[in-house]
Formats: structure tokens, sequence, C-alpha cells
């Protein structure tokens, strides 16, 4: 669970869970350009590009996530991004198998 001034960040595809856990920041494409989440961000809910997304976890190495389209919701320090396809560390497309 995240503290103050960190981001609690769920991420699941439409057939599978991606990741979760706390997180300094999220960036990622929507329909209206790149935007970047860090705690305390006004609540909103965005439609993804296809592309790629990226975590930086409170512990570890950023992480980056290939989806093709989706969306997300902001809202009191929770990030909830819902991706049609996703895979870490690569892309979604069927040319990268």
């Amino acid at each position: 669970m995240a503290t103050h001034g960190e981001l609690e960040v769920e991420i699941v595809a439409a057939d599978h869970f991606v990741w979760s856990g706390p997180a300094r920041s999220v960036n990622a494409r929507t329909t209206n350009g790149q935007i970047g989440i860090l705690p305390g961000h006004t609540p909103i809910l965005a439609i993804l590009e296809a592309g790629e997304l990226s975590v930086e976890p409170v512990n570890g190495d950023r992480l980056e996530v290939g989806v093709d389209g989706g969306f997300f919701s902001v809202d009191s320090n929770r990030v909830v991004i819902v991706a049609d396809n996703a895979r870490v560390g690569g892309s979604v497309s069927p040319e990268a198998d």
C-alpha cells in the first residue's frame, strides 16, 4: 500500500494481472498527448494510446510496459491502468514475438 507522497499503481490487461505497487510517478501517452502523474495529481480519466508507459516504483528499476490502448484513472493518489493487452518490458504488437 502506498503511503503519503506515493502513488498506488495497478496495471491490468483484459485477461491478466500485470503489476501493482507503490510508485513515485507514472508516464503515459493519451489521446490528448503525453501525461505525467505525480502524487497529488488532480483526478483524471483518460484514454491510453498504443505504445509504452513507464512507472517509477518506490523500490526497484523503472518499469516499462507496452500497451495497445485502454484507459487509466487517477484519484486520491491511486492510478488504475486497464489495457486491452499489456506486456512488461516490451511491445504488445505481434511483430515483437
